[in-house]
């Protein structure tokens, strides 16, 4: 009996070390967990490139269904320090953090807004500026 048991926790192991081994290697598959919470429809910018001394401007559209719309930032391989909002959305919430090596935006519309939104953020620390347009519908 107790072979038994050792034979079917040997093979659970094995079973499980092969379901481990498939997993992709991709940084969208090491963070998928990350995404939870994401509204169902959104547009934004993939990877931002955002240079310092100038101001880039950016769009996004998402479906307001409670989840947020995210961009992310490209800095060279390294996430920026901090991103600062120096104009806060009127309609919605930003959260600037770090996923990974890159920065990411999430922009979150307030519960039955729909509408045009904007905010804008220096990150820190360059100087670049990032102004977004944010496109809010049901």
């Amino acid at each position: 009996m107790s072979q038994r048991r050792a034979l079917a926790t040997a093979a659970a192991m094995l079973l499980l070390a092969g379901c481990q081994a498939q997993r992709p290697a991709s940084t969208a598959a090491r963070y998928s967990v990350d995404f939870r919470g994401a509204a169902k429809s959104c547009s934004a910018p993939k990877e931002l490139n955002a240079a310092s001394g100038r101001t880039t401007e950016a769009a996004l559209a998402v479906v307001n269904d409670g989840g947020w719309c995210a961009m992310t930032l490209d800095n060279g391989g390294k996430p920026y320090d901090a991103g600062l909002l120096t104009v806060p959305p009127a309609h919605g919430k930003v959260y600037i953090h770090k996923v990974g090596d890159d920065t990411r935006i999430d922009y979150t519309p307030d519960s039955g807004f729909v509408g045009d939104d904007q905010f804008t953020l220096k990150l820190v620390p360059t100087d670049a500026v990032l102004a977004v347009k944010a496109t809010v519908s049901r």
